[in-house]
């Protein structure tokens, strides 16, 4: 995943000795990606003498963007790295010693395991793989699953809950946490609300339609409502046709598996969502793996695909599927899309796009990674997305080609065998849908847009000058703040709600062992005060933790407080 200098220095990634007062990380550097100013970097570069920082990206041909693609992800430093691993290591230490006491009936055991006279039996509940969760995760627990009780809009309330055990049990104190400011939700253009156009329309198809449908779209669950809404989703996404379903994990999980099989080659990103990954391997096909974001790693592996073909047979790959993410939730990073297509079609390979995160909070008129970059559509061979973010309901789509949306109506699980998705929530997604479009007769989808843009560039900027250490691009409203060791990823949820602040925070497995997070999700309906609010109370407890391990930050964060006081 490190690429040398020389590398660097040939596809446009400069690592630069910071200026005028900037600290640089541990090794003195800090990289930095915009593909519009090339050949500037390349001209200002000097070859370092200390080793070469992390990159996960390789840019190869800035001629294809139409506008800058900046992206930083700054390095661990060195004395935090080894001082997060041996937080691990203590934990772990700690883990087994609290094994060995509760087998000795010394220390109470909560976990699931099997009756005595199941002990011969292979083991039903994986009691060593449950390590982790037994020894590390119950100790923060209490920082998720938290109970809301309002609409999870840009404020939303709590109940509170205490624990008696350490986090094995909760109990509910009866009393409710108001006004928290919600940093968490994918609430990407504020359509959670239970007021407006769209909540009214959704309560008028509940009284005429019902809640559910009680079948499936093949039997007596294909209303007016789905056909109206994929002739829309259509139209939006700029394709010939879609296809709705009513859950978004499941519209990868189990279409992926009716468009590929055995004989057939998915070439999928590293950090690909959960769900690609399973609907990659219940297809049966084989699977390979590239590197983040990185166009070298995927072009190396098409060229072995086509040149070797299939293990053993060398016969050519009935179909190579390239598996990409618009939006990558844990990192914040866009996806290189005008790169992928042009490998796509110099390979002849096919593209799946899953633009959960993307779809609406990206683009000048909303509408995904695809329309951010100002491309086809057509050169997309299967655009999937979700409902679930920025249009404040649930389910997803698949998009593309009018003979690949009725080959998927016969021949995915999710057709044919779920139930049709809740008239309400479609027309939830219709309202928002068209809002987005200007269809409504108003300005408000774009005033959204035009606020999430500006919302995204205050909140990371602001961030940056606090001397935290965050990942992604630019123009990415999901912003990950890296706080590294294991004792902090619990210690800075229950602080920032201290604070009010509602906060997503995530760490190993999910992340790399010495990359844990929190995740802050910026949304149109978050106000300037909103997000002034949040960032003095990000910073007291980056000062509290001493999260701010950025060397190229916080030259403002003194004159940004003194404000804010």
């Amino acid at each position: 995943m490190t690429e040398s200098s020389s590398s660097k220095l040939l596809n446009g990634d400069t690592c630069h000795r910071t200026a005028n007062g900037k600290k640089a990380a541990r090794n003195g550097f800090v990289k930095n990606h915009c593909l519009l100013q090339q050949q500037q970097q390349l001209q200002k570069y000097r070859r370092p003498k200390e080793k070469s920082i992390q990159s996960h990206h390789v840019s190869r041909n800035a001629a294809l963007y139409n506008k800058p693609f900046v992206e930083s992800f700054e390095e661990t430093p060195l004395l935090v790295a080894v001082l997060t691993y041996m937080g691990y290591g203590i934990l772990t230490i700690f883990g087994y010693l609290r094994d060995f006491l509760r087998d000795w009936k010394i220390e109470k055991c909560h976990v699931a395991r099997e009756r005595d006279e199941q002990k011969d039996f292979v083991p039903l509940y994986q009691d060593f793989e449950n390590f982790y969760t037994r020894n590390l995760y119950m100790r923060i627990r209490d920082n998720w699953n938290r109970p809301i009780c309002s609409v999870p809009g840009a404020r939303m309330d709590l109940v509170e809950r205490v624990t008696p055990d350490y986090n094995w049990t909760f109990e509910h104190t009866g009393r409710v946490i108001k006004d928290v400011i919600n940093m968490g939700s994918y609430n990407y253009l504020g359509f959670a609300e239970n007021t407006g156009t769209c909540a009214e329309e959704s309560a008028e198809a509940t009284l005429k339609y019902g809640v559910g449908v009680n079948s499936t779209r093949h039997e007596m669950g294909n209303l007016d409502k789905h056909e109206e809404l994929e002739n829309l989703v259509a139209r939006f996404l700029g394709v010939e046709a879609s296809m709705a379903f009513g859950m978004g994990f499941a519209t990868n999980s189990m279409n992926i598996p009716a468009l590929t099989g055995k004989g057939c080659l998915i070439l999928s990103d590293e950090l690909n969502h959960a769900s690609l990954v399973l609907g990659a391997r219940l297809s049966g096909s084989t699977i390979r793996v590239f590197k983040h974001n990185n166009m070298q790693s995927l072009e190396k592996l098409l060229r072995d695909a086509i040149v070797h073909g299939q293990p053993r047979t060398h016969r050519p790959w009935k179909k190579i599927l390239i598996v990409v993410e618009g939006i990558y939730s844990m990192e914040g990073s866009i996806v290189r899309l005008p790169e992928v297509i042009a490998l796509k079609k110099k390979y002849k390979a096919y593209l799946y796009l899953d633009e959960a995160h993307s779809i609406g909070a990206l683009g000048p008129r909303g509408r995904g990674v695809v329309d951010y970059f100002g491309l086809d559509p057509r050169d997309v061979d299967i655009m999937m997305g979700t409902f679930t973010k920025s249009f404040g309901a649930a389910g997803g789509y698949i998009g593309g080609k009018k003979e690949l949306i009725e080959y998927l109506r016969s021949h995915s699980h999710s057709a044919v065998y779920a139930a049709s998705m809740s008239p309400p929530v479609a027309q939830q997604i219709i309202a928002s849908m068209k809002c987005i479009m200007g269809e409504d007769g108003t300005s408000l989808g774009r005033d959204r847009l035009r606020q999430l843009s500006e919302n995204t560039t205050y909140f990371r900027r602001r961030l940056q000058e606090l001397g935290f250490i965050i990942y992604g691009n630019e123009d990415s409203p999901v912003v990950p703040l890296m706080l590294y060791m294991p004792a902090k990823i619990g210690a800075f949820g229950r602080e920032m709600l201290k604070r009010n602040i509602g906060t997503v925070v995530v760490g190993f497995p999910a992340t790399p062992i010495i990359e844990s997070r929190a995740r802050f999700c910026v949304s149109a309906a978050h106000t300037r005060e909103m997000l002034d609010t949040a960032l003095h109370a990000i910073s007291e407890v980056g000062d509290l933790l001493q999260l701010k391990y950025s060397r190229h930050g916080g030259q403002e964060a003194s004159s940004f407080l003194e404000s804010q006081d």
